[in-house]
């Protein structure tokens, strides 16, 4: 045998040429970045490449790489690759047996191939080192394992229908044919009909199988909702305040086969998380805070906080890392049984591995104990992020240096030099070697708690690495958070509303998340400049969920400008100053339904301490003026930053990458404010559900004549010194288009062409700020994006090259975020269905009235928030309206456009519609296109309301099946 071994001839060197310097694993890597159908001719090339491309992990990542929707196994991963190829059936089964070569050996392969087809049986272990009790009380949990330490508790599902219910079997004959969510490592959405997935179970040998991971399940199958309940000690939930679209995911179905399983991690947003298990057996391993387990890795980007983990998978880590540790370096571990709990508190790092197919259910939530740790990992920055995950090991030596001594000033005998570390400390941390502590930290180990390399979590340590310069307001957003910036700001204020006796507690999270603490004491200083009563402590955190802090103090409204930063902010004002100086010399009856502006000002921090400057929107403040934002045609009288000088701003803007500069953003000590009266009612968010048919029909009909008269205001003109101004600074020439006859030719087309050419600079980067958003935006459609939107947005207003405009009317105000939040409305007796108008409304308290059961009819009072204002297309500001406010309800946009009954501008000639009808003569096309360039994510709105578009082929369908009531509305011929 040796001697027939010897004679054997290595086939890597004539079955992979120049490419046997490469290490299998590089192949194998390259190999996965094949399509499915480049996959299977390279199997052709060589018998060295016929090995390496048939490898089921290798058909498994391609298959899952381009599959979507649902998912049919079809025996092997190879078959149903190609299967998902629509190639003809002579090429998706193999003719003949397949072929074996010698003199080839793969030590990654043969190890790849050991992973695949182990059993778990010797992985079983008695017992653990994680305590198991039974019986608590919620006060015993709390004060001895709540965020503190995991535990195992027995007995809490005892009496749940689950217990029994939950098996492969009777989930079969029940849930067969429902699609579940499946989990794999892929960004697409994957799902498999039970039955499909309990066939692959049965059949299946791979390394990290698929297993069922489906936060929906509930909608999907929702009689499994009654099989089981929250166990008493994890029913406090402040998630739950918030509807269920707008939660984030914290329930899920967990069902898996041996082998699969849940990688290295550590629960989003900090919350705490509960795991039953109903049929099976899990393994478990756990480390504590700031404990990174070996073969981990730990990325934290430095401009959102964004955190991303690299990780072997949960089976490949217990064979080839595992057996590597110390005994003192080994993590908390068990095994899970079946009606057994295990709580995993906040922050801690886990991994799981079933020993056998399990049926788990399981929840994360956040409660008073957690709270403050959840509201500290939305907060904008990285460092407090790299510190939750990985210790102190993620700061710089000289941060980690004077966190030490901040921490420990008061510690005795404590040598700081000792301390130090001689390398730089990295933000990324990639070995366990470099989390052992040296002996000398035992005395800051008392401050906060080090055990076995983490420690537990103190929220005055931690939250001492957050970045003070960035305010939660004005920072970029991490794609990684549980939710968005809106449904944070509408979570705290909720809570601070509906759980009073808490707002302690809240307070302290608002401050770590909103920096709340800094935003009251300049509130405080507005408020005594301008003679306002101080805030109570009833009225110290922002309301709502708008992107700059509100608040409600006595029968005022402050609004403080940040997002944008500076000169975002001044538009933004000024403009607002400018439409209500304009209002009040128009005799529009919009006036009443529009809150009075009562002050406004700029309120800046110089040397520690808050100095006010009223400003009425004329002229350039002192403070203003020494800044370098301010341009020589600021220097003028009257509206220096009005709303051509906005719209200025909105082209320079206008197509920056989504990975573009953050200047836009950038912090600022100077802030513009505005002072309003506060309107009495209710916001129609919060009275959405309680609504009758007869309000909302109130509220279209009140909306549709309101924007009527915003429409009909007058705007300021666009001269000839602004247009120079224009040319300067926007270089028209450079397009080609001639602007020095702009004037003569007409003022409207000067107008629609710079609302046009905004448009052209968004379309430069929609694919990639599209695809950056993904789902539920389909990809296919992303890719059809070019053949449907013009590269010339002036063709969707018919300007020709001459630089004269087809629209049939001049631009004009727009709100643009007429939103659920934006619309008040008031309790009231007779309300009428054809003008909204409020003459009748019962007289209420100022406020927000917290009960609202016994009123039978609500009218619509007022609108509000002017300072999104802008100069364009009027269908623009039916997006929000339709999208948010009637959330896709074809009736009360038809309702809305008959009291609407102004004429939307006309894109295309008469002849050229009556001849062809092309899609430039539809208003839903610019309606669509409208949506398309949006700056917010309309689309996610879109696929969200009608779900059944996510299967869309066309955008002209999307088009027609949200839009398409438009192009029955008369008012534009």
């Amino acid at each position: 045998m040796d001697a027939q071994a010897h004679n054997q001839r290595d086939r890597r060197i004539d079955g992979l040429g120049d490419l046997r310097v490469l290490p299998d694993e590089i192949l194998c890597s390259i190999l996965e970045r094949l399509t499915p159908r480049d996959a299977a001719r390279v199997a052709c090339v060589s018998s060295v490449m016929y090995i390496l491309s048939n490898e089921e992990p290798l058909w498994m990542t391609l298959c899952l790489q381009r599959a979507s929707g649902f998912l049919e196994y079809k025996g092997s991963w190879k078959k149903t690759a190609l299967h998902n190829e629509n190639l003809p059936d002579k090429y998706k089964e193999g003719h003949g047996r397949p072929l074996h070569f010698d003199g080839f050996n793969s030590l990654f392969l043969y190890r790849r191939l050991y992973r695949c087809n182990t059993t778990l049986d010797t992985f079983y272990t008695e017992g653990g080192n994680v305590e198991r009790i039974k019986d608590i009380s919620l006060k015993d949990f709390y004060n001895e394992y709540d965020v503190k330490k995991p535990v195992m508790l027995t007995g809490l599902a005892d009496t749940w229908p689950a217990r029994h219910k939950w098996t492969t079997d009777q989930l079969l004959l029940n849930y067969g044919d429902v699609a579940f969510k499946i989990s794999q490592r892929s960004s697409r959405k994957i799902s498999m009909k039970f039955k499909d997935y309990v066939s692959y179970m049965k059949v299946q040998h791979d390394e990290e199988p698929l297993y069922i991971f489906d936060e929906k399940f509930g909608e999907h199958a929702p009689s499994l909702l009654k099989d089981y309940c929250v166990p008493h000690l994890f029913q406090e939930d402040f998630f739950d305040i918030l509807d269920i679209e707008k939660r984030p995911s914290y329930r899920w179905l967990i069902i898996g086969p041996q082998r699969s399983g849940a990688s290295w991690h550590v629960d989003p947003a900090l919350t705490s998380a509960w795991n039953t298990l109903l049929s099976g057996r899990k393994r478990w391993a756990l480390y504590p805070p700031g404990k990174v387990p070996l073969g981990v890795t730990v990325h934290v980007n430095e401009e959102d906080g964004d955190v991303n983990i690299e990780t072997p998978s949960s089976l490949q880590w217990w064979l080839d890392f595992y057996p590597l540790l110390a005994e003192e370096d080994k993590p908390i571990e068990c095994t899970q049984l079946p009606g057994e709990t295990i709580y995993v508190p906040s922050g801690w790092w886990h991994c799981i591995l079933n020993l056998e197919t399990t049926i788990a259910v399981t929840q994360n939530f956040v409660n008073s104990n957690n709270f403050e740790f959840v509201c500290l990992d939305m907060a904008p920055g990285y460092r407090h992020k790299g510190v939750c995950r990985v210790g102190l090991l993620a700061l710089e030596e000289d941060v980690y240096e004077n966190g030490i001594q901040d921490m420990s000033c008061n510690e005795e005998n404590l040598s700081y030099s000792d301390l130090s570390r001689k390398e730089k400390r990295p933000k990324t941390l990639k070995d366990v070697d470099n989390l052992c502590f040296e002996s000398e930290l035992s005395a800051v180990a008392r401050s906060y708690n080090l055990w076995k390399g983490g420690f537990s979590y103190d929220i005055n340590f931690l939250s001492m690495f957050l970045d003070k310069d960035r305010d939660h307001y004005s920072s970029e957003w991490s794609s990684g958070n549980t939710i968005g910036q809106r449904e944070l700001r509408e979570w705290l204020s909720k809570l601070w509303i509906q759980k009073p006796e808490m707002r302690e507690l809240i307070w302290k999270g608002a401050c770590i998340a909103l920096n709340a603490d800094m935003w009251l004491e300049c509130l405080s200083k507005i408020c005594a400049f301008n003679n306002l009563p101080l805030p109570t402590d009833d009225e110290r955190l922002p309301v709502g969920s708008g992107s700059n802090p509100v608040y409600l103090v006595g029968n005022y409204v402050v609004k403080i400008f940040v997002e944008g930063g500076l000169e975002a902010c001044l538009y933004c004002l000024g403009t607002e100053l400018q439409f209500n100086s304009l209002l009040l010399e128009a005799n529009s009856s919009i006036r009443k339904h529009i809150p009075s502006v009562m002050a406004s000002g700029v309120v800046y921090l110089e040397d520690g301490s808050y100095t006010n400057l009223s400003w009425d929107g004329k002229g350039v403040p002192s403070v203003i003026s020494k800044t370098n934002i301010i341009t020589e045609k600021c220097n003028v009288d009257g509206f220096a930053f009005g709303v051509w000088g906005k719209k200025l701003l909105e082209y320079r803007n206008a197509g920056i990458p989504v990975d573009g500069s953050i200047s836009l953003a950038c912090n600022s000590s100077i802030w513009p404010y505005v002072i309003t009266k506060r309107c009495e009612g209710n916001m129609f968010a919060d009275l959405r559900d309680s609504l009758s048919r007869e309000d909302t029909t109130n509220l279209a009909s009140f909306l549709g004549e309101q924007l009527r008269h915003l429409h009909l205001l007058p705007h300021p003109p666009l001269n000839n010194s602004f247009i120079s101004d224009i040319e300067h600074e926007i270089s028209w020439s450079e397009e080609n288009v001639c602007i020095s006859n702009v004037n003569c030719k007409s003022n409207n087309a000067a107008e629609w062409g710079i609302f046009s050419r905004i448009l052209t600079k968004k379309r430069k980067d929609v694919s990639s700020r599209l695809t950056k958003w993904g789902d539920p935006i389909p990809s296919k459609l992303i890719e059809k994006l070019e053949e449907y939107i013009p590269s010339d947005l002036s063709k969707l207003l018919n300007i020709n090259e001459n630089f004269s405009s087809g629209a049939s009317k001049p631009c004009c105000w727009i709100h643009t975020d007429i939103m659920d939040d934006n619309i008040y409305m008031e309790p009231s007796l007779v309300c009428s269905t054809s003008s909204g108008n409020t003459g009748d409304a019962a007289q209420v308290d100022n406020g927000l009235l917290s009960d609202h059961d016994g009123v039978k009819s609500w009218c619509p009072s007022y609108i509000l928030d002017f300072s999104d204002l802008s100069i364009g297309d009027p269908i623009f500001d039916l997006i929000p309206i339709y999208l948010d406010v009637f959330r896709g309800d074809s009736y009360l946009l038809k309702k809305f456009l008959e009291s609407y009954k102004l004429p939307f501008p006309c894109n295309i000639s008469k002849c050229e519609l009556k001849e062809g009808g092309q899609k430039f003569g539809r208003l839903s096309y610019a309606a669509m296109c409208y949506c398309i360039l949006h700056d917010d994510n309309v689309l996610g709105a879109i696929f969200g309301i009608w779900e059944e578009l996510r299967s869309s082929e066309s955008w002209e369908e999307v088009e027609m099946t949200v839009w398409g009531e438009l192009n029955n509305y008369k008012g534009f011929l």
